[in-house]
């Protein structure tokens, strides 16, 4: 349990989604703020990379704010921290109280984290691992098994993500809606 009390807020907070360029996270970070946005709450969503290079760190930040604030407000009340180049950083951004949502599959030590945060472990990879053989469906659905985890956090509406499967044209044409469906849906009943 975190020192801090655990930030409560309804519609007014920021997700930000610490990634690796090219693992397919801003299409699942887009589904999120899709997601957000179809159960009728503004959202201002925003890809930060400081390189377009595969490999390097990208973050996507979602402010949500029901009176519709579109700038960036600063601090970060959840984390999902992704890359572990970034770590330190990332979880040091984290507004006392807030939350970091990591992949748990290995164990990390405890010096790794804040005592004034709430800390949600998902095995992410073993999940992914469990259940996809190819190696980049398990890169490009783990993003999309976060996103199930929030979904379940958050109290999301899981209706708003059905049909808002990433926006390439590739995605759309092949099953990627069914298959992001059934991801959000194995993370949920985790």
């Amino acid at each position: 349990m975190p020192a801090a009390n655990p930030i409560s807020s309804v519609n007014d907070f920021v997700v930000r989604f610490a990634n690796v360029n090219g693992s397919g996270s801003a299409s699942a970070n887009e589904l999120f703020a899709r997601s957000i946005l179809r159960m009728g709450v503004p959202v201002s969503p925003r890809n930060i990379f400081p390189s377009n290079i595969q490999g390097l760190p990208t973050w996507y930040e979602v402010r949500i704010s029901e009176a519709g604030h579109l700038g960036a407000r600063g601090g970060t009340d959840m984390m999902v921290a992704m890359n572990p180049q970034t770590w330190d950083k990332d979880v040091a951004s984290i507004e006392p109280g807030g939350y970091l949502l990591y992949d748990s599959t290995k164990p990390m030590p405890k010096s790794k984290f804040r005592d004034d945060i709430t800390v949600i472990g998902v095995p992410l990879t073993a999940i992914t691992n469990s259940t996809y053989t190819d190696p980049r469906q398990r890169q490009l659905f783990k993003n999309i098994i976060y996103l199930g985890a929030l979904s379940a956090l958050l109290d999301i509406d899981p209706r708003s993500s059905r049909g808002s499967s990433p926006s390439s044209t590739r995605a759309r044409k092949s099953s990627c809606p069914r298959t992001c469906t059934r991801c959000i849906s194995a993370a949920i009943t985790r």
